[in-house]
């Protein structure tokens, strides 16, 4: 076996192009008005047949698990002996451009792998797994917490470690392979990657850049321009730096409520680590493996530093330009980044707890807690996935930022669905590039995992949203009669509906969602 940092080719083996619409619809659904009670016990019948209070009209079914996959002899996953409920840790999803394919890395401590779900056939192959030294502390031939993963414009597989390994990033050369047929799989070790705590992979629209970020409390935002796209073995990395930002680079970011969005957004600067090639310009080596020297690089640059950010999204505002999306999971924060072109970039606050919830519909006693993944639908609105409840008896919630005007800056976070599974969390969802009304999400953890025999596991669900239900709309009412029916006056205080049916089509969301995807 060739070196893990040359080549490695393992036996037996994605998606996420970026989204394409002008982000800005009015939110399509009846909100949620509180977060879900989580249920007392493992595999109860929430969990094995709704794990989610939604809203009405939305429809769900299980694509797979643990027990499933492990119950049949023709499938294989992952797990990692002794790790209990982390013992397959099923993360951050990809599809192949058909929508046919699902790509599910796993987020394990050691020994980590991607598996490959069949939506046709309902089975699911392990396509490579590591050696598991790394329980050892030698990640030659091991992989550790494979979190994030893309779909590239190559047709290969980008996957990356997070927490665990040594802050790697690595293409899959074949994520199609016939595993079943012997046919190897192909894993190359980026090394003109930077090494961080890697987090949120996203290619722009045009697939000449790709976005990351370091899951740290003090993580900066990364760039990389491939000098030939489709090639990722050579291109220059930038660190994103904001302008007025006057702190320690390397100083933990403020904590929700302290932290200080303002003082870390407004004008901002692409700043190089590398040259085209990838030679770096910094004094520290960032492509150190043993230390994760990416960071260190970065501070060395004055790279701006974000408390926890995870996952990223690539969309465009109203202007036309680029918006690169990101969570900040501490700071319970989303940020937006509009492209300027010339290496400059505006950072704003995109959404965070003090955002108003459900504006125009009945309120929620729900709160932003813990903002991990982010998901983007064929109409370029942008999802933010609650990390919870991981033990917690309040359910994990998915929001949907509404951003009606485009500019990157939410008006309203709506309340659209929320986990009710012991032990577990959200992740990975996904909407399927063929089919614009459906998308997937993974259930992590479960307490159920630790059940290696009835035990329903991690596992991925289907959500469509054809059939929601929209809404309601008043027919040509003043606010004088809206008030008689119990609305305020006052319509910039407005808690619950009053979208006339002459307002913007939002009813019609599902049609314009299905002709954004065609």
């Amino acid at each position: 076996m060739h070196h893990i940092t040359k080549h490695l080719i393992l036996t037996g083996v994605l998606l996420g192009s970026a989204q394409t619409a002008i982000a800005g619809t009015g939110v399509f659904f009846n909100p949620l008005t509180q977060s879900a009670a989580v249920a007392q016990v493992p595999n109860h019948v929430s969990e094995l047949n709704s794990p989610w209070q939604v809203p009405a009209g939305v429809h769900y079914k299980n694509l797979t698990s643990l027990h499933e996959i492990e119950a049949d002899a023709e499938q294989s996953s992952l797990r990692v002996p002794g790790l209990g409920t982390n013992a397959s840790m099923t993360d951050m999803s990809a599809f192949d451009p058909s929508g046919r394919y699902i790509f599910l890395p796993h987020e394990t401590r050691f020994g980590a792998g991607v598996s490959r779900y069949d939506m046709k056939t309902d089975k699911t192959i392990n396509l490579f797994k590591g050696n598991m030294n790394g329980a050892h502390g030698d990640w030659e031939g091991d992989f550790g917490a494979l979190d994030p993963a893309t779909w590239t414009p190559a047709n290969t597989l980008l996957v990356a470690e997070e927490w665990s390994g040594q802050g790697r990033m690595f293409e899959v050369m074949n994520p199609m392979a016939d595993v079943a047929a012997g046919e190897t799989v192909v894993v190359n070790e980026l090394t003109n990657i930077p090494n961080v705590s890697i987090e949120g992979l996203q290619f722009n629209h045009t697939g000449t850049a790709l976005y990351f970020v370091d899951e740290d409390r003090s993580g900066s935002i990364y760039k990389f321009v491939p000098l030939v796209k489709g090639n990722y073995t050579k291109g220059q990395t930038f660190v994103l730096s904001v302008d007025g930002f006057t702190g320690d680079a390397s100083a933990q970011a403020g904590k929700y409520p302290d932290h200080n969005p303002a003082e870390r957004s407004g004008l901002a600067t692409w700043v190089a680590m590398t040259d085209i090639n990838g030679i770096a310009l910094t004094r520290i080596d960032p492509f150190d493996n043993t230390s994760r020297g990416g960071r260190a690089a970065a501070d060395e640059l004055s790279g701006t530093p974000y408390r926890r950010p995870e996952d990223v999204e690539v969309g465009y505002l109203k202007n036309g330009h680029e918006a690169v999306y990101f969570n900040a999971t501490e700071e319970l924060a989303v940020y937006s980044i509009e492209e300027l072109g010339h290496g400059k970039a505006m950072v704003r606050l995109a959404a965070d707890e003090s955002t108003m919830k459900n504006v125009g519909y009945a309120p929620t006693t729900g709160h932003l807690t813990s903002p991990d993944n982010l998901a983007q639908d064929a109409l370029g609105n942008i999802y933010v996935v609650e990390d919870w409840p991981n033990g917690d008896n309040r359910g994990g919630d998915i929001w949907f930022l509404r951003d009606t005007n485009s500019d990157g800056v939410a008006e309203s976070m709506d309340h659209f669905m929320s986990l009710q599974v012991k032990g577990a969390e959200n992740t990975g969802m996904i909407f399927n590039p063929a089919h614009p009304t459906q998308f997937i999400i993974n259930i992590q953890h479960p307490e159920s995992t630790g059940d290696t025999i009835n035990g329903q596991g991690d596992a991925t669900w289907l959500i469509d949203l054809k059939d929601v239900v929209a809404p309601p709309c008043i027919k040509d009412k003043d606010d004088e009669q809206r008030h008689h029916e119990g609305f305020p006056h006052d319509k910039s205080h407005i808690r619950y509906s009053v979208k006339t049916c002459s307002d913007s089509d939002d009813t019609n969301f599902i049609k314009k969602l299905v002709r954004a995807g065609i």
